[in-house]
């Protein structure tokens, strides 16, 4: 550990991961921007047809908001997730353990760079949103505060989950069992006023709901929980996430070995 802060050495992390996702934009980039196309194309456009105005907006405009915090919750996850279990298996970790760099430096590279990449998946499919369905966020600070608190939640998960890990399925594990399931019933594609008393209630123990309702207040202006209420909900769990990952990372938990 080191008592000033190395911003050379972060910056170099963070680059160092932002460079990575650049020259694999095949595979980071442009998948969750054509998934994102098709589902509006089929969900907005086609069942959309049938079903009324929610919140005031078209089926495809509500849409929108739901999609962009999946891929930026898959994306951040994926990135850290990845990244660091790639240095450990390649060994490269060590790299960065000689390195004059504390913990903190470490995570936050890595948390920096992921939500880089998180940022340039939101503002790709935010323009997609606005060229398809016309629809911007009605509130900036919201959309921002949110997608960084998200990014960084997911961000910190990666992280720990990429320590744990001893092989790439067990990082899919939690992707395939928990993420895409809790983001799929968390009002991606219907909202919370459309489900019965009981499957409503059952939402509230879903931290990806919280992430979902609040985004969505970004662009309708509308949502089903006060936003300061969910924001303060994200911003614990990104907390205690971001909290797990340094504790791990300053003991060098499966780092050292």
């Amino acid at each position: 550990m080191t008592s000033a802060i190395n911003l050379v050495g972060f910056w170099t992390l963070v680059k160092r991961e932002i460079i990575r996702s650049i020259k694999i934009i095949n595979q980071v980039i442009w998948p969750p921007i054509i998934t994102t196309l098709l589902y509006v194309l089929v969900f907005g456009y086609g069942l959309g047809s049938k079903i009324p105005t929610i919140q005031g907006v078209s089926y495809a405009q509500f849409l929108i908001p739901g999609l962009i915090m999946l891929q930026v919750i898959d994306s951040s996850y994926g990135e850290c997730s990845s990244s660091i279990f790639q240095a450990r298996f390649m060994n490269s970790i060590q790299e960065l353990l000689i390195a004059p760099m504390s913990a903190y430096e470490i995570v936050f590279g890595y948390v920096v760079g992921s939500l880089a990449r998180a940022l340039l998946i939101a503002g790709l499919i935010t323009g997609l949103g606005m060229v398809l369905v016309k629809t911007l966020p009605q509130h900036w600070g919201l959309y921002f505060l949110v997608l960084c608190l998200v990014s960084i939640l997911f961000s910190s998960l990666g992280i720990i989950f990429g320590l744990i890990a001893e092989k790439f399925d067990h990082l899919a594990a939690l992707t395939t069992f928990v993420i895409t399931p809790l983001t799929f019933v968390g009002g991606v594609f219907t909202s919370a006023t459309m489900l019965p008393p009981l499957l409503r209630n059952l939402g509230l123990f879903n931290p990806i709901f919280y992430t979902i309702d609040a985004f969505r207040r970004s662009y309708t202006g509308e949502s089903y929980l006060a936003p300061g209420f969910s924001v303060g909900i994200i911003a614990v769990l990104a907390a205690l996430a971001l909290g797990g990952a340094l504790a791990m990372t300053a003991s060098g938990y499966k780092l050292r070995t």
